[in-house]
């Protein structure tokens, strides 16, 4: 495995609030992203007390080649208690902003659009001040599952990109770049009131070139926020990291991003999808959208 730069070494996080997260996590018998995922960033999160919650898991029904999520295990029935147990964590948790993500749910015929939908209205019940922002997988292209998602009316409405088009069918198998896309440019136009938000990670062989365009296919959509952080290998058996990028010129994809119409782009080597999300708060002050009762028929 090759040796990471000194940009990439992370300061060791006071554990004593580590383990508060961990203690609630533990009792509600909840799965984060940070953990199943092998997030660099979980000493720092914890330390904050936020995490990213990881829904209908950990068993995901893809096996892409860089992700830690374990594939090899059958996926479970949907648990009817987690929304409640989610949304009692935000409540102990104090949280002011929620990132709920899932594993990959092909296994079901929405895609898991409707425990998105469960755990959205169980925060809401304890904690209306909330916001709350849902990673969601592609859902194989089902607009009516996307459609019933955006229905709960979510802040954010998020879904990665992951990578470049030329390397999706290496990077992202089960995956499809245009399907991305479609998907962003689809629940920007059922609720346009919903701040749309992706994620690129980079370090697998893709070039500037390539990178600012997708930045751009991104904006095409009408993308409002954007992440770019560097892929870091989790074992042996995952893709190999490419190479190592600069913070120079993580800073120069940001002021790229901004110049063509980003809302907000988060770019450096640690970044990842969720990383300071409760940012978006001071975005949605800045850049306020009226949220619509009824979403746009014609469009589902």
């Amino acid at each position: 495995m090759t040796v990471k730069p000194d940009w990439l070494r992370v300061k060791a996080p006071q554990w004593e609030r580590v383990g508060n997260v961990k203690e609630i996590l533990r009792d509600l018998a909840l799965n984060t992203v940070c953990e199943e995922a092998s997030c660099p960033n979980i000493g720092e999160c914890f330390q904050a007390g936020t995490a990213t919650f990881l829904i209908m898991g950990p068993a995901c029904t893809r096996a892409c080649p860089y992700c830690d999520i374990d594939f090899e295990k059958k996926p479970q029935p949907l648990d009817s208690t987690e929304p409640a147990r989610l949304a009692e964590a935000v409540r102990r948790m104090k949280l002011n902003h929620v990132v709920i993500t899932s594993v990959n749910r092909d296994d079901l015929a929405d895609g898991g659009a409707s425990q998105f939908v469960r755990c959205i209205a169980a925060v809401r019940s304890v904690s209306p001040q909330t916001t709350i922002e849902v990673l969601i997988p592609d859902l194989c292209g089902n607009w009516n599952a996307l459609a019933i998602i955006l229905q709960a009316a979510p802040e954010v409405l998020n879904h990665n990109t992951e990578t470049i088009e030329r390397l999706y069918r290496r990077v992202r198998p089960q995956g499809n770049y245009q399907r991305t896309l479609e998907l962003l440019k689809r629940s920007r136009q059922i609720a346009p009131w919903v701040y749309t938000k992706s994620g690129i990670m980079v370090g697998l062989g893709e070039t500037d070139a390539e990178i600012r365009q997708a930045m751009q296919d991104l904006r095409s959509v009408d993308c409002d926020i954007l992440t770019i952080g560097q892929y870091l290998q989790p074992s042996q058996k995952h893709l190999q990291v490419n190479d190592f990028i600069t913070p120079e010129q993580f800073a120069a994809w940001q002021v790229f991003g901004e110049e063509i119409g980003f809302l907000q782009v988060v770019s450096s080597p640690l970044t990842r999808s969720s990383y300071h999300a409760e940012q978006v708060r001071e975005l949605m002050q800045r850049y306020p959208r009226q949220v619509e009762t009824q979403l746009l028929a014609s469009e589902i």
